[in-house]
């Protein structure tokens, strides 16, 4: 049995498997690798799925339905020739339609996938994604995010040096920014941004608007089937300004005739409110990263959409520097996939490359806001970026004199209200009455890359609860072995030895040195210890590596005596990078 890799798109979708060392697209029963994720209910009750579906958005759009994945993780219904849909249901007919396609492709049942999703998902879409591969007879363990997807397939860990990478994956219905490290044998995600709800769609409809609003057309007083005529003749358009300009644009139904000559600038213009909302997530990206832009050094555009030279143009000049060349856009998430599960198989032929990603949002618990107590506070965790998996803890106290238990609400989010946030369970622990804040516990929250969060909660005497919550369709059994996989993640940083002898190190080091040369060391100290208080072991690996390289400069003055106490910077790069 294959297990193959697959992007779900908003627009299309495509599977692509790993075979013979290389990474292979998986063509549809037409023999293109894009499979429009449109699908339609004939009037005999039949499903119908890809192009022969995305054709009766025009004639048939009561029966049709596209961009569902928009929906996903919601309760939103499709209403299609009299029988109701959700959007993993719509979801699950294109798996299974491609499912197909993979074992006609190979020759063997296909009973497995990785899943590519918006890096920006939250656990409910993640979760739905997992539900619809279930639906189309798929075993979905493992979602992979689509930038990191694409990292994967343009080959951001090859080459000896380390490297920082922003992928702007822009596609049909969802933006996705990451900034990709290379760290060593490591590829790893160090902060995700996006809009869920922003895509080449929304150009196309802008498009069929503005070419309304010049032509002297209302666009909304149109009927449903005239306005997909107009937003598929847009999209027509949008694709033929990569090659040429201008573009005409025509409508002549009989009832309606118009034309209009579309350039890059008119589109641009049109668009301005777009084209904003494109940087807000790149901003983002370098603000939770702690990064500059002066720090980056390859701009990699993947996704159908990113093929807009419009598109491409803005971004480059926003970031000063070209996109890198190489990667397809619209199948760079399908191949990166296929890779992942290759890696999945642990196959042979595939080179050793640890892929590393980050929770897209915030976990962290209700405390009481003493200010509005009917309006509980979030108290992060596992914040946003965190790279996975992760184990963290934080310590909390009672909040009322004899209080007798604790409850511990559970919460998914930024906002700094829970109630603006997502709930995600609870559990409670007894604790002995006594005055405020006397008694204590202890949350550790240990959350893994297929959405596994184990919640343990442990009283200052010694008594525990746990709650287990997880989307991955795993049995109980998986979910146990997985946990006991995590256990080395539950030891603090400062008590794993690697920690504990450069700490050792420093203090063997201050006791030794005088003068200007202590303060140093002291300082290099002081900084490795915060960077272990954070708990990132990616962080902590690499301020091991800054630290080490510091303390041998400080052994080298000390065994040699010719190295100015002056040179010994413990914030400088000395040849390494920034923690």
């Amino acid at each position: 049995m294959a297990v193959i890799g697959i992007d779900l798109g908003t627009t299309n979708s495509l599977a692509a498997v790993w075979r013979d060392g290389k990474c292979e697209l998986i063509p549809n029963a037409s023999g293109d690798y894009l499979t429009p994720s449109v699908v339609s209910v004939d009037e005999d009750g039949s499903i119908l799925v890809g192009a022969a579906a995305r054709d009766r958005l025009i004639s048939h759009p009561e029966r049709t339905a596209a961009g569902f994945k928009r929906a996903m993780g919601t309760p939103r219904k499709y209403e299609l020739g009299g029988k109701s849909f959700t959007a993993e249901d719509l979801s699950s007919f294109i798996l299974r339609r491609l499912r197909e396609d993979a074992e006609t492709y190979l020759g063997e049942v296909v009973d497995e996938a990785v899943v590519s999703v918006p890096a920006y998902f939250a656990e409910a879409q993640r979760a739905a994604t997992k539900r619809a591969g279930a639906l189309a007879g798929l075993t979905v363990e493992r979602l992979v995010n689509e930038p990191s997807a694409a990292a994967v397939a343009g080959r951001i860990g090859e080459g000896e040096e380390d490297k920082l990478c922003l992928v702007f994956d822009f596609g049909g219905g969802t933006l996705d920014v990451s900034l990709v490290e290379r760290f060593d044998d490591v590829v790893s995600v160090t902060a995700v941004s996006g809009d869920n709800y922003l895509g080449g769609r929304d150009f196309d409809e802008t498009i069929a608007r503005g070419f309304c609003q010049d032509c002297g057309l209302d666009f909304d007083a149109l009927s449903r089937q005239r306005q997909e005529t107009l937003v598929r003749q847009a999209e027509t358009c949008k694709m033929a300004l990569t090659a040429r300009e201008p573009v005409i644009m025509a409508v002549d139904d009989g009832e309606i005739s118009a034309s209009l000559a579309l350039t890059h600038e008119w589109v641009i213009r049109k668009s301005s409110a777009l084209f904003q909302r494109l940087l807000a997530p790149v901003r983002k990206v370098f603000l939770d990263a702690g990064m500059s832009l002066e720090e980056l050094d390859e701009l990699v555009m993947v996704g159908g959409s990113s093929h807009m030279p419009a598109v491409r143009r803005y971004i480059a000049k926003a970031l000063g520097r070209e996109p890198a060349p190489g990667a397809r856009p619209d199948t760079a998430v399908a191949i990166g996939a296929g890779i992942c599960s290759g890696m999945k198989v642990r196959a042979k032929d595939l080179k050793e490359l640890v892929l590393t990603d980050v929770c897209p949002f915030t976990l962290g618990i209700a405390t009481l806001n003493h200010a509005e107590q009917a309006k509980d506070l979030m108290s992060p965790i596992i914040e946003r970026n965190s790279v996975l998996p992760s184990s963290k803890e934080g310590t909390y106290g009672t909040a009322r004199d004899g209080q007798r238990s604790i409850e511990v609400k559970v919460y998914q989010g930024e906002q700094r209200y829970c109630q603006d946030n997502t709930y995600l369970g609870h559990l409670e622990i007894a604790v002995p009455p006594a005055p405020r804040g006397e008694q204590y516990i202890r949350v550790r929250f240990t959350y893994d890359i297929n959405g596994l969060l184990e919640v343990i909660v442990t009283g200052k005497d010694g008594q525990s609860a746990r709650l287990v919550l997880q989307g991955s369709g795993m049995t109980e059994e998986e979910v146990e072995a997985r946990l006991k996989e995590l256990e080395a993640l539950k030891l603090h940083p400062r008590d794993q030895e690697g920690p504990r002898a450069i700490i050792a190190r420093a203090q063997r080091l201050y006791a030794m040195t005088v003068g200007g040369v202590r303060d140093r060391v002291g300082e290099m100290l002081d900084w490795f210890q915060g960077e272990i208080a954070a708990q990132e072991p990616m962080r902590v690996a690499k301020a091991s590596r800054r630290a080490g390289a510091f303390f041998d400069q400080v052994e080298a003055y000390l065994g040699v005596g010719d190295l100015p106490p002056q040179d010994l910077d413990p914030l400088s790069d000395s040849g390494e990078e920034e923690g």
